[in-house]
């Protein structure tokens, strides 16, 4: 069997990245994107809320290469403004909807019975319905704006988190290395949080790469349907909604936030997607 030689120049990106260096290029995108978003504040570009009405629905020139809005307002600063609620809202919600399901999948994975039956029993109600029309359920309940979108997302997002984890512990509460850490007097919370937690942490991010699309797709409707971030401030998806009685007048004030909305979104996906293939997780609804 030939050897590998694991000093050859590139191996170290190799090692980090086994047999997928194709994820780069969407990394490398997602990185820049989140990277510009953050430092939007300190970079040259235009008010993205002043309204100019001597440059309404302007075409893309060199003064702005995007074209400008239908209140006069420059595309391209709006969608790197914008990116930065976009996609931090649905990072974070992620995130959020990680820690959630992650402790309520491990206690219930762990003490089994009647409450992981209770659990379960509320996690497929949960499921049981579309997570966008539960979403925009919450949405409606609470004011709108970034933080309704967040908990929306949240509220919905970490059964799926749950149901991965806790079927996880259902395999490694039943290992010899559980029972030998009862025999030397560790309690229920040690073996959890020690034993069996860190095990599962690495199935729970990989689960947030695949969920990350879908929970900015999510956030881009709610705001699309104006229950997001209010005006004046971007989003992708209230871009979009603001200014899609121009589609055919002024395409490029849909175009281009739809654009950055999909390019992203395909980013998250082949990644989470990639990711899940790898470590061979499977979706909650499979």
């Amino acid at each position: 069997m030939p050897m590998i030689n694991k000093n050859r120049p590139g191996s170290p990106l190799k090692r980090f990245f086994p047999g997928n260096l194709k994820l780069l290029l969407p990394l490398f995108v997602i990185a820049f994107l989140f990277i510009i978003s953050v430092l939007s504040p300190l970079l040259p570009l235009y008010d993205p809320n002043k309204i100019e009405l001597e440059s309404l629905k302007m075409p893309p020139a060199w003064d702005h290469p995007l074209g400008t809005d239908s209140k006069g307002r420059d595309v391209f600063s709006r969608i790197i403004y914008g990116g930065k609620i976009s996609i931090g809202v649905a990072v974070l919600a992620a995130f959020v909807s990680t820690v959630i399901g992650f402790a309520v999948g491990l206690a219930s994975g762990y003490f089994g019975g009647r409450f992981d039956a209770v659990v379960m029993s509320i996690v497929d109600f949960i499921l049981s319905f579309p997570s966008l029309l539960l979403a925009i359920a919450v949405s409606v309940i609470l004011p709108p704006g970034i933080y309704t979108v967040m908990i929306a997302l949240s509220a919905v997002g970490w059964t799926s988190f749950a149901r991965l984890v806790r079927g996880h512990v259902l395999t490694l509460k039943d290992m010899a290395f559980v029972d030998a850490a009862r025999a030397v007097g560790c309690g229920n919370l040690r073996i959890m949080l020690v034993h069996i937690a860190p095990l599962c942490i690495p199935l729970s991010l990989v689960m947030m790469g695949v969920k990350l699309g879908g929970f900015m797709l999510t956030e881009a409707t709610l705001s699309f349907l104006g229950l997001g971030a209010q005006p004046p401030a971007p989003t992708w998806g209230s871009m979009i909604s603001a200014n899609r009685a121009y589609i055919l007048t002024a395409p490029w004030t849909v175009l281009f936030p739809g654009m950055a909305l999909s390019i992203a979104v395909f980013c998250f996906n082949f990644v989470g997607e990639s990711l899940k293939e790898r470590y061979e997780v499977k979706d909650s609804r499979s």
